[in-house]
């Protein structure tokens, strides 16, 4: 199984085991982990693919090191003008050891002694919904709503029935 995750502003492929160099996270070395944005989590005809985040997916990880990175140098020169300036930069990164991959964010649940109870506990993100899944969610539990209403108002009318 692998995950696509998103942290310091750029997207990692990972699998477990995987060892990866991300931004400096403000974690000490041999704490956990948790990254909760997971753009895509799977494999083959189980990959979920998010919109933008799998909801309830959380990969897992062991902070290995923290350090610097290889010296770039930056050196700028102007001709004819006695202009050099020579510089030097370290980018901060922490090395990250991936631990555990989680589809669905939840501990298993045996179906067959939990099946109402599973659904009616997970409460779906209706700030994610677009207009028509808002409409279809409040038809599937007998929610009036206006459909002409704004979204802000369909969900504060959802969330209301919901209570």
């Amino acid at each position: 199984m692998y995950a696509i995750i998103e942290t310091g502003g750029k997207q990692y492929r990972v699998q477990n085991g995987d060892q990866i160099a991300v931004e400096k996270l403000n974690v000490a070395d041999g704490e956990k982990v948790v990254f909760d944005k997971v753009l895509v989590v799977g494999e083959g005809a189980d990959t979920k693919v998010g919109a933008p985040y799998v909801e309830g997916s959380v990969v897992e990880g062991k902070a290995v090191e923290t350090g610097k990175g290889k010296k770039v140098i930056i050196f700028k020169y102007k001709a004819k003008k006695d202009y050099r300036k020579k510089q030097g930069h370290r980018q901060p990164y922490t090395l990250v050891e991936i631990t555990s991959i989680d589809g669905d964010g939840t501990v298993a649940v045996k179906e067959e002694s939990a099946g109402e109870e599973a659904k009616a506990a997970k409460k779906p993100s209706l700030k994610s919904m677009r207009k028509a899944e808002l409409i279809e969610f409040a038809k599937e539990n007998n929610i009036e709503i206006d459909e002409k209403a704004t979204n802000a108002v369909m969900i504060e009318t959802i969330e209301a029935a919901l209570k």
